[in-house]
């Protein structure tokens, strides 16, 4: 009978000291398997040369350190290059890394397709496979060429980070501990639809910048592309972040999708300016790239524009986000990765 061994990828540094201390190994031993981990980066337990023989034959016996390498990568016209991993429970994910002069930000996922059923989403398309654990989530920045020259991290791939809260948040404190990448936290962004319990423990137990999918002010037109409306509407997602401050480093920033005649009109601007009036925050707009079997459709670059202009004139600080990768599946609400790729991608 073959072994399953357990992985190390993903432990925090009190997980690993628990481990450590099970095995009868020093207490020191920990820290020792952290930094092969999370700042050599290491590939096998043989290779964490300053563990003792005795501490790595007895670890190796049980652990495994878990990564993954990607299964095949993709590279767009404009630089964009997007990541196809396999997780361990067979599924498929894809992560995107975004060239921007001397940034390079990283778009993670945080699970295996995604139960919100957004319309305009390749991902709600897939349904629910499964929760990456915190190790398949660090995996991704562990294991992309670029991981050296990484500026920031955006958890904006695969799934809903506040549906999968406990993994996404042991992640966060891999990034950011001294221990672990010892990420800024500024250099991080997590986004939500708007799960309520959950994104009270984010904004309680993390210093990470949010954002929101907003797409629309009005409950009813939300619903329409949002199921999640229903269960958490967006005025009691605002309510919620009105008790936090964001006027110092931390921010908090709405993603909003334009459709055309659909959420682009003045009306719209006027209750999104309302809704959004003395809080400190920015407007992220977002050009809609068509899906197969969608009936919503892009605002045109005009419209664009005159959104952006209407909502800075009522002192919302606006920015429209250029769509990058969109010739290989990669820009926003396009990701889509199953097990089929895996086998042809290989």
């Amino acid at each position: 009978m073959t072994l399953t061994r357990e992985f190390l990828l993903g432990k925090t540094l009190d997980e690993l000291a628990a481990t450590v201390t099970a095995f009868g190994l020093p207490a020191f031993t920990a820290k020792q398997i952290a930094d092969w981990l999370y700042k050599k980066h290491t590939a096998d337990i043989e290779s964490m040369t300053n563990l003792s023989k005795t501490a790595r034959v007895k670890l190796g016996e049980r652990f495994e350190v878990g990564g993954i390498m990607p299964s095949a990568v993709q590279t767009s016209a404009d630089g964009t290059r997007k990541y196809l991993f396999p997780t361990h429970g067979g599924q498929a994910i894809e992560t995107v890394m975004i060239p921007d002069a001397d940034r390079a930000t990283l778009c993670v996922s945080s699970q295996a397709g995604c139960r919100m059923g957004c319309r305009f989403c390749m991902t709600a398309r897939q349904g629910f496979q499964a929760h990456l654990p915190a190790g398949e989530i660090i995996n991704q920045c562990r294991n992309v060429a670029e991981r050296d020259r990484l500026t920031n991290i955006v958890f904006m791939g695969m799934g809903e980070p506040m549906d999968n809260i406990d993994e996404v948040l042991k992640s966060l404190l891999i990034l950011t501990s001294p221990w672990g990448f010892a990420w800024s936290p500024r250099r991080i962004t997590v986004s939500t639809i708007g799960i309520l319990p959950a994104m009270k423990r984010f904004l309680d137990e993390s210093e990470c910048h949010l954002a929101v999918s907003l797409h629309n002010p009005f409950d009813d037109e939300r619903l329409e592309f949002m199921p999640l409306q229903k269960a958490y509407p967006i005025e009691k997602v605002i309510d919620l972040i009105r008790q936090y401050d964001f006027s110092g480093q931390r921010r908090v920033s709405f993603e909003y999708i334009l459709f055309d005649r659909r959420n682009d009109t003045p009306h719209h601007v006027n209750a999104l300016a309302k809704m959004l009036h003395g809080l400190e925050c920015r407007v992220n707009l977002i050009r809609f790239h068509t899906i197969p079997d969608c009936t919503l459709l892009p605002t045109p670059d005009s419209g664009v524009e005159r959104f952006k202009n209407l909502l800075m004139a009522r002192g919302v600080m606006t920015t429209i986000r250029a769509s990058r990768g969109q010739d290989i599946m990669a820009a926003c609400g396009m990701l889509g990765a199953n097990r089929d790729k895996i086998a042809g991608q290989g």
